[in-house]
């Protein structure tokens, strides 16, 4: 049977006092609406056409060719919204889910379960609920005497009786396509709101005498939906929780996860041991049996197998197998360490790629260079890669010793073996095997220190006689 689904992506989402169109919150590192469409695509769903109305260009641009749209150009509520997508589903035949954008907590499983149990018991919808200690805000669902499904009434319309209830809609519906779109023609906005509410269809259907079945969700968390910042946050924090479980049911080990921030498209090896204070964003890749913080914060960052990383903060970079980083670290983007690299505290490097065993052990930038193997770069040392309009290249080749507090004025080649003296400023080409020392010659004037202490006392006397 055809599974298709209907994302609601069209409300303004004022609550939030946002400049953000609602559903591109991030959450976990992704927009709410992303981790909808992930949630209907892993659930097989083979057509997916999302609701757009306000920021609709921003969602398309995020969103991309990963779904299908329709525009809702006025929000006159959910059954108008689903109603927008009847020129690309009208016709088809087979499962319909309709899920809200902002419900970023429904999982795959939960939505698999619901379209199961939506064919096994023959039924034109099924509603996902949950049962909830403070039901406020939420739609209930009122149930017959034989625990079917009668009709789902908005918390403003309720009576007290039904205000009372604690079974809940959760937003996220199965339908029978054909009967969706039939019972949608026959919805009104004769309500306090003045809408027309997708939720009608249920009793629509009733009166049809087609069976409306429910699919209680197990975790009630996964009903939250994000209408303000503080929900917003509660749906971080949930998330968080779960993405961290799952990389620990993957074999890693983290220290403590309640400090620990990981984004959900992030990937990390087994047996990897994570740090409190770590945050992990975007692509980052982390590979096997590596040590990744205290207080690492890695960003599109790949990490090779076995490699420490310490109070770094890595951005777009790639770090080899068996690497040792930081602490206090600084790897910008376009940075490219081999096996084996030390790269050690206060150190800078910047789109530069070092080769297999270099070290770089304090105190030094790298900026613009191609480094080779072996190399040792002293305490200290830099590239001078930018004269103020462009920015030039300097190539280390393997097994070279470069000096502490050594500059090497950019565009220059070191050579394989070549060794630069500590304090040289390096401005020509330096052969192979060749030694270069840059630096003036060394003069001692003896009993001149005391000459100049004198000279410097007499200065601050007579300014302060002045005053």
């Amino acid at each position: 049977m055809k599974k298709m689904a209907i994302v609601l992506a069209a409300g303004q989402g004022k609550r939030m006092k946002s400049k953000l169109y609602k559903v591109l919150h991030p959450v976990c590192g992704k927009p709410m609406v992303g981790h909808v469409i992930d949630t209907v695509r892993d659930a097989s769903c083979e057509r997916v056409v999302v609701i757009v109305g306000h920021g609709a260009e921003a969602v398309k641009e995020r969103l991309g060719d990963g779904a299908e749209y329709a525009l809702q150009a006025q929000q006159l509520g959910t059954g108008h919204a689903v109603m927008q997508a009847k020129p690309l589903l009208g016709s088809e035949e087979g499962i319909t889910l309709v899920i809200c954008g902002d419900t970023p907590l429904v999982s795959a499983a939960t939505v698999e379960a619901m379209m199961e149990r939506h064919i096994r018991e023959g039924a034109a919808a099924t509603v996902l609920t949950a049962k909830m200690d403070d039901p406020t805000g939420y739609g209930r669902v009122v149930r017959g005497d034989d625990g079917a499904v009668l009709r789902i009434v908005e918390q403003k319309d309720c009576t007290p009786e039904e205000a009372a209830i604690n079974e809940i809609n959760a937003g996220t519906y199965c339908f029978d396509n054909r009967l969706l779109f039939e019972a949608l023609e026959s919805v009104t906005n004769e309500n306090a709101q003045g809408e027309y509410y997708l939720t009608d269809v249920i009793g629509i259907l009733q009166k049809k005498g087609k069976r409306v079945a429910a699919s209680l969700l197990k975790d009630p968390s996964e009903a939250i939906g994000v209408n303000d910042r503080m929900a917003l946050g509660e749906a971080e924090r949930l998330m968080r929780q779960r993405v961290n479980a799952a990389h620990q049911a993957n074999g890693v080990t983290l220290i403590d996860p309640a400090s620990t921030y990981i984004e959900a498209g992030v990937t990390i090896g087994a047996d990897t041991l994570i740090y409190p204070g770590t945050v992990l964003r975007g692509s980052t890749a982390i590979g096997e049996d590596c040590v990744i913080g205290p207080s690492a914060d890695l960003t599109d960052t790949i990490v090779g197998a076995g490699s420490t990383v310490r109070q770094t903060v890595g951005e777009g970079a790639v770090v080899g197998e068996d690497c040792n980083v930081g602490p206090f670290a600084y790897l910008r983007p376009g940075t490219k360490l081999g096996n084996g690299v030390k790269v050690g505290d206060f150190v800078e490097i910047k789109n530069a790629s070092i080769g297999d065993g270099t070290k770089v052990p304090h105190l030094s930038y790298v900026g613009d260079a191609v480094v080779g193997k072996g190399v040792n770069i002293g305490c200290g040392a830099i590239t001078a890669n930018y004269d103020g309009y462009n920015k030039s290249v300097t190539e280390i080749g393997d097994n070279a010793f470069i000096g502490s507090n050594a500059n090497l004025i950019a565009p220059v080649k070191i050579g394989d073996g070549a060794y630069v003296v500590a304090g040289s400023t390096i401005t020509h080409n330096v052969d192979e095997n060749d030694l270069a020392i840059a630096r003036a010659r060394q003069v001692n004037k003896p009993g001149y220190a005391d000459k100049i202490r004198s000279r410097a006392k007499a200065i601050k006397e007579k300014k302060n006689g002045e005053s």
